[in-house]
């Protein structure tokens, strides 16, 4: 894309064909042909019956699919219809998480204007906004949103908020000045870029880019380029579910050729690989994992964390970076007063005395030379006149005097408005009988207007050592990143019938009374939540729009920025190679005047580095990097649509601290699940155990396929949700984030889950044994009783590694709930006979009934008796 701002405006004209009169009617259509619509480009999304089918994709459930239709030709109508009910509903709820409307390039073209104010063939026209084209003139007036990238060729006071584009809510100035060097976008001041809002002012621009040559435009392409990346445990999860899948293939085929061997009938065979497969598949895996992570999203929620995406709830639990934007989520977002420098020394502001004439000079100046309003607490025009409002009120905190009792005092009777180039704003009032003319403005402009200085009642000649004196007090300030305003004042004289006519020769041999300096101010919390998330083993990086030494002022006050780091621009920033960027990107504490591209890079280095990246942004110019990141967090008071439509979470309070609770609860609900996983996987590993070792030994089947599914969706869901509401034990934030790379089957997992599966299967075969004495059907029956209720039981193990004793029932009643209700539903199928036909269960004797509770409870037993020598131990 063409550099427009380093052209002068006659070459910009030359190279678009175009001259200030306007594109006539033909040149219009020409252009529209060859440039298309002023709109951005919309991809193509899938249809929801795509969605759909890809769910059956997985080859866990093409296995069960294959179960399904085995169960129905061995004449197994009812394994049958829940094999493929469970399989539809796992379809059904993969698709509603998937069918979340991509709204970012919605929201981005809802921030094109309807019209626009052109001139074609010579007159001044309104038309779509859709129908501009590159060449086109356009004229800009205070409440216009600007309809495509521009050069400005004409600039009247003209101020536009760029905030959207930037994240800097203060409205920048726009002038026809030529540029030079590769500069950030804040500060092409030449230039109004598509989507910003003219505040103040007009001005008259040529057209050089629209649609996806615009800025937006450019957002809008880097949105569609930024692929989500799956989660920590997404990865792990179809790593295990392919694994899985192999091995039952594997196993099942096995058991079928063993049952071939032994001369059993070709459906018993088939029976005994899908009686196999299902006790090996975790149907309710997928489902319980996304119901935990829900949990866990309605927590966050009430702490201000509105989760949009349920996988990056884990996701939260290993973030090792969060790049953070400053202003309003480490900030305030709202400008305050700090210190002032009057009679030569350094003051907080609200120690300005009226009783010092100084003081009170520079205060009324402060409040008259100001066009802004307070309504209801909420400042009213521009933020860094309504900071000095609040100033004033604060000062007069105990007599309750407000800003408009001055200003009906001493009203306004003349006014010079600001103006880009002088950079200054003037106010004549009539105060104590004689008229004054109070100035504010940019210090260097308005010091080299000031012939003389105001120190207490005296008025003295403006020295060189004096006016040095305030540009090294102003050079002081903006050092430590502060905003810094000049003020001073004359008496006003002008000849008959000319005293109200005000011009720029007026601001001329001024007194000097003070300077202001202002900041938008961290958030209170803020250090403290930097300190938290640092003691949690996360590197926070300050990434804005802002000025870098700005940045780097707030950066060190909250504890982001120490000795040490390093701080760089976008400019500087562009000019590396990514071999370059990488070497240096974990030393990099502060950016500043960043571009969305800069962004991206910020994070993909990061990425490369192996780390799961936090992005926070509030503006369109951060949707791509929130999308790009592994959470993208949006700021739900200040926040644009578009980026909270990328962003996997909204901040409903805007504030840092808030991301830093929402790491701990993401950390819970990542062990939460791991323990969840544990419970199913051990239970899963007896029920395997049990049918590999009936068909090695000949025996019949030990379960159906039926009460396979019964377990493993109604029994085994319980306990396992009641797991996911487990509180944490801990400070979580003590830990350091969990290593992305490290799977979910580790080796001590793998472990836990083979001795807990073997206790459970050889309690489980106890009782089949026992059965057999009886029947077969008795031994089915009671290895199914066995094992549901063993699993009911092994809920209590898997709930923490701390015995049942230490954690109690108080925090956690689901997991009672869970037990006691899973036990009345496996009492109802064993106890009414309709239920039990369904199931293939029959009648027992009081005696079999107990010794299934006693081989049931004994796994449980045996661990939790473990756990509690271990613990004496410690």
């Amino acid at each position: 894309m063409k550099e427009w701002y380093l052209e002068q405006k006659k070459n910009v004209l030359e190279e678009l064909e175009t001259k200030e009169s306007g594109l006539t009617k033909e040149e219009v259509a020409e252009r529209l042909k060859k440039y298309g619509e002023n709109k951005l480009r919309e991809e193509k999304q899938k249809s929801v019956i795509v969605i759909f089918l890809e769910q059956f994709k997985d080859l866990l459930v093409i296995i069960l699919i294959i179960a399904a239709v085995i169960s129905f030709f061995s004449g197994n109508g009812e394994s049958t219809v829940v094999i493929l009910a469970v399989i539809t509903m796992n379809a059904i709820l993969g698709t509603v998480q998937y069918v979340k409307a991509e709204k970012s390039l919605a929201g981005l073209r809802a921030m094109s204007a309807p019209s626009a104010k052109v001139i074609r063939d010579g007159c001044k026209q309104e038309v779509a906004s859709m129908e501009i084209v590159p060449g086109d003139i356009v004229e800009l007036e205070a409440g216009d949103l600007v309809v495509a990238d521009g050069r400005i060729l004409e600039s009247y006071s003209l101020q536009v908020n760029e905030s959207s584009l930037t994240g800097e809510s203060l409205c920048v100035d726009k002038d026809d000045v030529e540029l030079t060097g590769v500069i950030p976008l804040g500060e092409r001041v030449n230039m109004a870029y598509s989507g910003s809002l003219v505040t103040y002012g007009r001005a008259r621009m040529v057209v050089t880019g629209t649609g996806m040559d615009t800025e937006i435009g450019k957002i809008a392409g880097l949105l569609n380029a930024a692929k989500k990346k799956k989660t920590p445990l997404q990865e792990s999860l179809d790593a295990f579910s392919m694994k899985l899948s192999i091995l039952i293939l594997i196993v099942a085929a096995v058991v079928f050729g063993i049952s071939l061997f032994r001369k059993q009938e070709l459906l018993d065979a088939l029976m005994f690989a899908v009686a196999l497969a299902v006790a090996a598949i975790p149907e309710a895996l997928s489902s319980i994992v996304t119901i935990v992570q829900a949990m866990g999203t309605r927590k966050m929620a009430k702490e201000n964390a509105i989760i949009k995406e349920l996988k990056a709830v884990e996701s939260l639990g290993c973030v090792s970076v969060i790049c953070s934007d400053k202003t309003g989520t480490l900030t305030q977002n709202k400008m305050q007063v700090q210190n002032c420098f009057t009679e030569g020394n350094f003051l907080p502001a609200e120690e300005l005395d009226e009783e010092n004439p100084v003081h009170r000079l520079l205060v009324y100046s402060a409040v008259l030379t100001n066009d802004s309003t307070i309504v209801d607490g909420k400042g009213v025009g521009d933020p860094t006149e309504y900071a000095l409002l609040d100033m004033f009120r604060n000062i007069h905190k105990e007599d309750g005097i407000k800003e408009d009792r001055i200003r009906d005092a001493f009203a306004r009777i003349g006014e010079i408005p600001f103006d880009s180039q002088r950079k200054l704003m003037s106010t004549l009032h009539k105060m104590d009988g004689e008229y004054i003319l109070f100035t504010k403005g940019a210090p260097d402009v308005l010091l080299s207007r000031c012939s003389e200085i105001k120190i207490g009642d005296e008025i003295l000649p403006m020295t060189e050592e004096q006016s040095e004196v305030l540009k090294e007090a102003n050079s002081t300030f903006s050092r430590n990143g502060l905003r810094v305003l000049a003020f001073a004042y004359r008496p006003y004289v002008a000849g008959d019938g000319e005293r109200f006519i005000l011009t720029t020769e007026s601001e001329k041999d001024l007194i000097f009374l003070g300077l202001i300096s202002m900041m938008d101010p961290p958030r209170e919390e803020s250090a403290e939540a930097v300190a938290e998330a640092k003691r949690a083993g996360i590197r926070p990086v300050m990434i804005t729009g802002d000025h870098k030494i700005t940045a780097t002022a707030i950066a060190a006050k909250i504890g982001i920025y120490e000795e040490g780091d390093m701080a760089l621009t976008g400019p500087e920033l562009d000019a590396m190679t990514e071999e370059e960027l990488d070497a240096v990107v974990e030393k990099v504490s502060v950016y500043g005047r960043v571009s969305p591209e800069n962004k991206i890079r910020i994070v993909e280095s990061w990425q490369r580095k192996g780390r799961i990246v936090a992005m926070t942004g509030d503006c369109v110019n951060d949707a791509p990097a929130l999308k790009k990141a592994d959470i993208g967090v949006a700021m739900g008071i200040t926040g644009t649509e578009v980026s909270k439509d990328a962003a996997s979470m909204i901040l409903t309070d805007d504030n840092f601290a808030t991301i830093i609770k929402a790491v701990a609860n993401g950390r819970n609900v990542y062990r939460n699940i791991k323990n969840a996983v544990l419970f199913l996987l051990s239970g899963n590993t007896a029920a395997i155990l049990a049918v590999l070792y009936t068909s090695f030994m000949g025996l019949a089947a030990p379960f159906t396929a039926v009460q396979l599914l019964f377990i493993n969706l109604v029994t085994d869901s319980l306990p396992a949700l009641a797991i996911g509401m487990e509180p944490p034990e801990k400070d979580l934030l003590g830990e350091k984030p969990r290593d992305p790379k490290e799977g979910l089957l580790t080796k001590s997992f793998l472990l836990q889950l083979l001795y807990q599966g073997v206790f459970i299967g050889i309690a489980t075969m106890a009782a089949y044994y026992i059965g057999l004495g009886t029947s077969a059907q008795a031994a089915g029956t009671m290895a199914f009783a066995t094992l549901t209720l063993a699993r009911l039981f092994h809920g209590f193990n898997c709930r923490s590694k701390n015995n049942i004793f230490a954690l109690g029932f108080r925090k956690n009643p689901f997991s009672l709930v869970a037990f006691l209700t899973g036990g009345i539903l496996i009492a109802v199928l064993l106890f009414v006979p309709f239920l039990s036909r369904v199931f293939d269960a029959v009648a027992l004797s009081g005696m079999e009934y107990a010794w299934i509770v006693i081989l049931a409870a004994a796994p449980t037993v045996l661990i939790q008796g473990f756990r509690v020598i271990k613990s004496f131990i410690k």
